[in-house]
């Protein structure tokens, strides 16, 4: 009795492992995606909190005698010293926030206009209250986190 054993692997078994291995990529990529978006969304959320309380800090710990504040762009947020915001300011910490996050919307002061925030530096209550709404832009549904600040400085994050 001649019995061959056949060795190596068929077209079918290849094609039923590439299957496999795209079903589960096409599971696992979106999730990591996702994780990805989120995690950058606190990124972004941590770094303006931060940027806020360190403006606030460095007020109340009269740092040069003066006070500091923090003006908002899209992309980034910039802590600047004194009432008013200079964009040449030697003293200016520049706080990029990476995308895909950005802020897309700015509602601070009575109007909803301002764009730049300097803190008290008797009480370290800021010069307009209100909120910063950070967003993913790429995402589906959109995922977004509002930062408020309050008339005693604090931040809170919803």
């Amino acid at each position: 009795m001649n019995s061959f054993y056949k060795k190596g692997v068929s077209i079918i078994e290849i094609l039923i492992v590439l299957a496999v291995i795209g079903i589960l990529m096409a599971v696992v990529l979106p999730q990591f995606s996702k994780m990805r978006e989120s995690q950058v969304l606190k990124s972004a959320v941590g770094d303006i909190s931060s940027a806020l309380g360190k403006a606030r800090g460095q007020t109340l710990a009269s740092v040069d005698s003066s006070e500091y504040g923090v003006h908002f762009e899209s992309d980034r947020v910039i802590i600047f010293k004194g009432k008013v915001f200079s964009a040449g300011a030697p003293d200016n910490e520049r706080i990029d926030i990476a995308a895909p996050a950005g802020i897309t919307n700015i509602n601070l002061g009575a109007s909803g206009g301002v764009v730049d925030v300097y803190f008290n530096r008797l009480s370290g209550a800021p010069s307009a209250i209100g909120t910063v709404t950070v967003t993913i832009v790429s995402s589906f549904p959109i995922i977004s986190k509002i930062i408020t600040l309050s008339s005693t400085g604090v931040v809170s994050v919803n």
